[in-house]
């Protein structure tokens, strides 16, 4: 196993600002005013690691995936987050709990988890990562692509922690709903226009 330093900080580099305006970043920040952070980062990030090892070992395989079964398959997964989100629960005075519903590790964790998994299918990030494998080496772009992955992923649930301090908790859910909201159309609109 040979690494590459520059190798390692050009998938990071590429990965990074690919991921920033990604819908899996915006669905991470939604999660992260709901749920508990690292929960979902580790649901995340478990996520982002099945995906790496698949785009470096098996990146030629993704396009023989349906393109548009993957997209509609997380057009569903995001209105079901819009939905449980919109649907409220509780009043005002449930936003004591720091701003955040706190819930058990593993249905945080497999939500975040299958959320992030199926939408980052045949993803621009996915994609970039098969293909820097190819010509960078599989081991240093596999860490520099996870490395990123899961730095935008702590990045937006900071952020969506900060958010939920200062926001009442209604609030957050709303907009948290129709951001999810948004994503599914997003990805339903991909699935006819793409």
């Amino acid at each position: 196993m040979h690494l590459d330093p520059l190798a390692i900080l050009t998938a990071f580099g590429l990965i990074f600002l690919a991921e920033l305006p990604d819908k899996t970043m915006f669905a991470s920040l939604a999660m992260g005013t709901r749920m508990r952070p690292l929960y979902v980062w580790f649901g995340t990030s478990t996520a982002f690691l099945a995906h790496v090892a698949i785009a470096v070992g098996a990146g030629s395989l993704l396009g023989l995936l349906p393109g548009w079964s993957v997209k509609l398959a997380s057009a569903l997964m995001f209105g079901f987050g819009a939905y449980m989100l919109l649907r409220g629960g509780g009043d005002d005075d449930e936003a004591d709990e720091g701003g955040r519903t706190v819930t058990g590790f593993w249905p945080v964790f497999s939500t975040a988890f299958m959320a992030v998994f199926i939408s980052e299918w045949g993803d621009l990030t996915q994609i970039t990562t098969a293909n820097l494998a190819a010509t960078n080496g599989t081991w240093s772009t596999a860490i520099g692509s996870l490395a990123a992955l899961m730095s935008v992923s702590a990045l937006a649930l900071v952020a969506g922690r900060f958010i939920a301090k200062r926001v009442p908790l209604k609030t957050v859910q709303r907009i948290g709903g129709v951001c999810m909201a948004a994503l599914a159309i997003w990805s339903l609109t991909e699935v006819f226009t793409g």
